[in-house]
């Protein structure tokens, strides 16, 4: 019930940010900003799978007892991501030096010196976000799945209350919009890491002297699928903008990212109630608690339908919702909201399947597919879009059939774990 109070209250006032950040910035910059944060998301694959592979292996050593072992676990992806992300900052400000920002957004020519200033600032703060977020996982992995929504919700209640007070403050600036709302959930995450060090997790807090590499090697060996697979699935959910913005404008952008806000909201609840099945599998897996694996995932198979009937509503109503959320400073076509649905309805049935293939750890299977149809997403999107004339739309079309075969992989690699006929590569 928490977890529905923070997410909601999360979704509300991301809405709201919504038309204030196109009233402050104006749609143009708002697309620069939506296609320059999907870039910077592009690095969060250097945690290198660790965050995935704490999870289940945090989980493990505390079911087991083996608090010191836990500790090191948390010491080891603490360390090691932290020194990834240093060098990255090292290398990212080199070679900002070097990049025109404007030519890889598409963006305005006299946006040059603005773009070369904000880029450093916010690969930095999303490099240290990807060491602090690490809190986040811990509590997940200790069954408090709340946790994840109230950072949501704070930073989205601050950003709110930032971009009120610029409206009323501040010229237009890209520069201060993009320090602030980059700042904004560092901050809140580093506070949250000295408060559970310090009180909750204050055993686990991590340790240069417990990092080792037998430790690193645990959570790195299902780590390094994770890795790939998370990269895969970067390549699919944030590429579509900046071949958007390459292909049209950046303020193409815009209708393509308000369509996916709306529908959103039916992924985002669902993953609220998914959320704390991943330990749970885990656990109930290595129990040999196949039943009650059975019996949880045709509840969950309920709620896929009744989320996909709350998508497909959204739809109806999409036009209304649309105006009465940004009025006629943007225009959504039906076309684009309803292949949103189509995509929406694809990770609300994908996310309980695939939150056990992970929790279990048989995950080479998913592994290969997600490779395979993230190297195919660019090219068909771009191929639809550019070469077949359907412009946005083809690119969220190519998106969606690169996501299909997965579907249809993991339903038959769940029935076969789950029946124990998972062999060769399904069983891995």
């Amino acid at each position: 019930m928490v977890s529905f109070i923070y997410k909601g209250g999360s979704i509300l006032a991301s809405f709201l940010l919504v038309p204030l950040t196109i009233t402050f910035l104006d749609t143009e910059n708002y697309g620069l900003w939506l296609t320059l944060s999907s870039f910077i998301a592009w690095f969060s694959f250097f945690d290198i799978g660790l965050g995935n592979g704490l999870r289940n292996k945090f989980a493990e050593a505390k079911a087991n007892g083996d608090l010191t072992l836990a500790r090191a676990y948390v010491s080891s992806a603490y360390f090691t991501i932290g020194s990834v992300c240093l060098l990255l900052t090292l290398i990212f400000f080199v070679i900002n030096f070097f990049v025109d920002w404007t030519r890889v957004f598409n963006a305005n020519a006299g946006l040059q010196k603005e773009l070369g200033i904000l880029m450093p600032i916010v690969f930095s703060f999303f490099c240290l976000q990807l060491v602090v977020k690490l809190i986040t996982t811990i509590y997940t992995a200790d069954q408090h799945h709340s946790m994840q929504g109230k950072v949501n919700f704070y930073t989205s209640v601050l950003s709110l209350l930032a971009i009120w007070l610029m409206t009323h403050v501040a010229k237009s600036s890209l520069l201060i919009f993009g320090t602030i709302f980059s700042a904004l959930p560092v901050l809140l995450l580093l506070g949250l890491n000295v408060f559970a060090f310090s009180k909750t997790y204050k055993k686990y807090k991590p340790t240069l002297s417990l990092w080792k590499k037998e430790y690193l090697k645990d959570i790195f060996g299902l780590g390094i699928s994770f890795f790939f697979i998370q990269l895969a699935w970067i390549i699919i959910t944030t590429t579509d903008n900046m071949i958007i913005s390459q292909l049209f404008s950046p303020a193409q952008v815009v209708p393509y990212n308000l369509a996916f806000k709306l529908f959103s909201i039916s992924s985002m609840i669902f993953t609220i109630i998914v959320a704390p099945y991943w330990s749970t599998f885990t656990e109930a897996y290595f129990k040999k608690d196949y039943d009650w694996i059975k019996k949880s995932m045709k509840n969950l198979k309920r709620f896929v339908i009744v989320f996909c009937l709350f998508s497909f509503v959204l739809l109806l109503i999409s036009n209304l919702l649309f105006e009465l959320w940004v009025g006629k400073k943007v225009e959504i076509s039906f076309g684009l909201s309803f292949l949103m649905c189509i995509y929406t309805c694809l990770i609300i049935y994908l996310t309980p399947l695939n939150y056990f293939i992970n929790g279990v750890g048989k995950i080479k299977l998913q592994l290969y597919q997600t490779i395979i149809m993230g190297i195919l997403n660019i090219p068909i999107s771009i191929f639809l879009a550019k070469y077949c004339g359907l412009g946005v739309l083809g690119v969220l079309l190519g998106t969606i059939l690169c996501v299909i075969p997965g579907a249809f992989l993991s339903a038959i690699q769940f029935n076969k774990i789950i029946n124990q006929r998972a062999f060769g590569l399904w069983g891995k």
